[in-house]
């Protein structure tokens, strides 16, 4: 290129040659020396078996370090305020750009989080009706759940010069919350019978409440409250005495000279289990809750969580808890049809949050919808919502499976809001599973080549179709079609469901076949999980036997926790070491006696650097192994007890399967554990370092440990890779050929394929949902394919593309 003067003109900008990410020398988690080449404005896939390192190739290094590097452009005072992060284990990180996460982690699970407090939508609306509602009863806060009304009044001192004045003032604030249950929308009643039994003293164990026992320090301040006899039935109580033992205040008593507080039975089960979250709840804890706690609407509300002031003004007949309560889909279209020119800035902009909402997918949802009850799917697309209109461009999107929960017909438009994205001069950067959103992508990025220790490094780079002819374990299985059944169960009796009307379920009867694999189907928010939850799953015992359910909500647990406490094996485990060496169990526990005192029991030291991130630094005195010394003396089966909690779960299940350490309880969790796919984990490994789709089998293979007639699986491919989908169909075989009955509310065509039976919901989400449009086998709906589900499950089977019909 040649300027007017004759000299040679550079052929580019110098910032042109910054159009890639560059990674080299990744280790984050299990990361082997990663170096890999990321184009930038193009859409990236990162495929891979369950737990290969693409979450920490792409959550753990790229998304982090972005983040990181923003967070240290602000001043160190407020850096002080926000969450501090290390820099991932990398050499050289080049050409990022700002990184906005979409990831599945639930939105908050407040009672008072709502779809419309989360996508702001509640907000703009609450304005709205300050400035249109008929009657006018005051600015948006008097429309606002979450603030209470104030009224005060009294004398106040203003110093002025060397003269002071007293003032008479009064302040008062209209807010929308509701008094009767503090805007939460439901009352809390207490069945009595399930806290004690009132034939018995409290001596004699009338408290049945879980860890209330007779020896129990709980009990011990009850009883010697001096506010009632401890020897006389409760039934025999006084009206005072009564009082004082479900209601007292808290009150400073004396008991055996030790200064104790004594409190009312109710507000202490209240402070003890009402006031946690009832996932982070121990199984038989959450069992009581379940048991002893009814939760109903407000009668004073309605359940609207607004006062009566709120409900009271209108626009149009309508007053915002209805506008709230409509179907957003519907919302979107009576927001359209208000013709005020006064405030139609606030009008466009809600309609355009509204109208994000309904194309993403959630139209069937209402603004009034708790975020806690979303699944991870629906979660993870109302985060996309505010950056559907965003005009910003060289930005780094990161997602999380973004088709998880989606029905086949609602991944094309998920499809082509990640286009979307791209189209728009953004990098977008996607771990996914799903063979219909790896087809789109520009570039593939493939991990593995197995899981965990196996895993960690880069087995392919390429396009789709390279990736389609490559030896790698997701080319190999990118185009496999689970076959439909030659032959169906013969179902051994049915759980009659009737008049089903939970959400928008429309008095549906349907008769689930017992003894099969039967699948439960329908485009998401067609009712799927209101039907099978609130009739199958809300009573653990029923005439059919035992439900257990595996739903979708999330482990949890500290660094601490690892597959071996979750399951339940670390208790085996140590009195096999216990009785063996002739010592206590908890000298095998790093978190009781046998721990290291200095790192106590953690294997690493962690120094606060205030608002830059902390540093771990291996422990010097038990170098990393969590356990004190003398400890490490103790052996069964020639390996202590650092090395076995440093086992996979394959070798741990030679190991405790035969010879010396031969421990059949301990067998039976590993066997479970190797049915799901998880032989590779260590046993040992941290739980917030396992992928989510390990943490979904890992909960699964709890489960399998119960003794139940029903089991309800909610999406158990969630996270798994189409090579692992096989090993899962096998696992919902073994439980049906053993007596049981599995009932699953699943999208893949796989699991479809492989039923006995089928029940399709809809036509659509929402109101146009709520219906049984299909009872039958799966080869009966692909022989006449009436509907979405059916579609989708012909095409899938036949190999052939998404019928146009079914995608548009």
């Amino acid at each position: 290129m040649e300027s007017s003067s004759g000299t040679q003109r550079p052929l580019g900008h110098a910032a042109d040659i910054h159009d890639q990410i560059r990674v080299q020398g990744a280790h984050v988690n299990n990361l082997k020396d990663v170096s890999v080449t990321i184009p930038k404005r193009r859409l990236t896939v990162f495929t891979g078996v369950s737990g290969s390192g693409k979450s920490s190739l792409v959550f753990g290094t790229i998304a982090a370090e972005s983040q990181r590097m923003i967070n240290e452009t602000y001043s160190a005072f407020v850096q002080g305020f926000m969450p501090t992060q290390a820099r991932p284990d990398v050499d050289v990180l080049e050409g990022l750009t700002t990184a906005i996460i979409v990831d599945q982690q639930r939105l908050g699970g407040d009672v008072r989080s709502t779809v419309g407090t989360a996508t702001d939508a509640t907000a703009l609306l609450r304005i709205v009706f300050s400035r249109l509602g008929q009657p006018h009863i005051g600015p948006p806060s008097a429309f606002s759940f979450n603030v209470a009304s104030i009224r005060a009044s009294g004398a106040i001192t203003v110093d002025r010069g060397a003269a002071s004045k007293t003032v008479a003032q009064s302040f008062s604030r209209t807010g929308g919350m509701c008094p009767r249950c503090e805007g939460r929308g439901t009352v809390s009643d207490i069945d009595l019978t399930q806290l004690f039994d009132d034939a018995k003293s409290i001596n004699a164990g009338a408290i049945t409440v879980p860890g209330y026992t007779g020896d129990g320090w709980m009990v011990r301040i009850i009883a010697g409250s001096g506010f009632f006899d401890p020897d006389k039935p409760i039934r025999d109580y006084t009206e005072t005495e009564l009082q004082d033992f479900l209601h007292h205040e808290p009150v400073k008593v004396k008991i055996n000279g030790v200064n104790l507080t004594f409190e009312g039975l109710i507000p202490r089960v209240q402070n003890s289990f009402l006031s946690k979250d009832p996932d982070a709840l121990q199984p038989h804890i959450r069992a009581f809750v379940d048991r002893a706690v009814t939760f109903t609407a407000c009668p004073e509300c309605g359940g609207t969580r607004l006062s009566e002031g709120a409900r009271s003004s209108r626009i149009g007949g309508v007053n915002i808890a209805e506008a709230c309560s409509m179907q957003i889909s519907d919302l979107a279209e009576w927001i359209r049809g208000l013709d005020e020119s006064t405030v139609r800035p606030l009008l466009d902009s809600l309609q355009q949050i509204l109208d994000s909402i309904v194309e993403i997918g959630l139209g069937y949802l209402s603004l009034d919808r708790p975020s806690g009850t979303l699944s991870g799917g629906e979660a993870q697309r109302v985060k996309m919502i505010r950056h559907l209109g965003s005009s910003l461009t060289d930005v780094t999107y990161v997602f999380d499976e973004p088709t998880t929960g989606l029905h086949p017909h609602d991944i094309q438009s998920m499809n082509n809001l990640l286009l979307r994205l791209r189209d728009k001069g953004n990098t977008v950067l996607v771990v996914e599973h799903k063979p219909e959103t790896i087809a789109i992508a520009d570039h593939v990025i493939d991990l593995g080549p197995g899981a965990g220790s196996a895993g960690g490094s880069i087995c392919f780079e390429g396009t789709v179709d390279e990736l389609r002819s490559s030896d790698t374990i997701t080319g190999k299985h990118f185009d496999d079609r689970a076959t439909l059944k030659n032959e169906v169960r013969t179902r051994t009796g049915s759980f009659e469901i009737r008049g089903a009307e939970a959400n928008n379920l429309q008095s549906v009867d349907v008769d689930i076949p017992l003894g099969v694999l039967c699948v439960i189907t329908g485009v998401a928010g067609s009712g799927k999980s209101s039907l099978i939850h609130g009739s199958v799953s809300r009573a653990p015992e029923t005439a059919h036997g035992t439900v257990v359910t595996v739903d979708q909500s999330v482990i949890r647990g500290s660094r601490r926790s690892n597959p071996a406490t979750y399951t339940g094996l670390l208790e085996p485990i140590r009195k096999a070491f216990a009785k063996a060496n002739g010592v206590k169990p908890a000298l095998f526990s790093s978190n009781s006696e046998g721990a290291c005192p200095v790192c106590n029991g953690a294997g690493v030291i962690y120094t606060d650097l205030a608002m830059m991130a902390g540093v771990a630094t291996t422990c010097e005195e038990c170098d990393g192994k969590r356990f004190l010394a003398s400890v490490l003396d103790y052996h069964l089966g020639g390996r202590d007890i650092s090395e076995v909690l440093g086992m996979s779960v394959t070798e741990a299940e030679q190991f405790f399967g035969a010879g010396e350490a031969r421990n059949a309880p301990a067998h039976a969790i590993l066997a479970r554990l190797v049915d799901v796919g998880l032989g590779y984990l260590s046993i040992g490994q941290p739980l917030p370092t396992l992928s989510g789709g390990e943490r979904q089998r890992l909960k699964l293979a709890t489960h399998m440990a119960e003794k139940g007639a029903i089991y309800v699986l909610d999406e158990p491919t969630a996270g798994l890779h189409l090579a692992d989908v096989a090993q899962l169909l096998g696992l919902l075989d073994r439980l049906v050929d053993s007596g049981r009955s599995v009932i699953v509310i699943e999208h893949h065509q796989a699991v479809m394929a492989h039923a006995d039976w089928m029940i399709d919901l809809g036509p659509g989400a929402g109101h146009d949902g709520g219906r049984v449009v299909f009872e039958g086998t799966p080869a009966d709906l692909v022989a006449t394919p009436s509907t979405l589900t059916g579609e989708h499950l012909a095409a899938y089977v036949s190999g052939s593309n998404i019928p146009a019909a079914a995608a548009s």
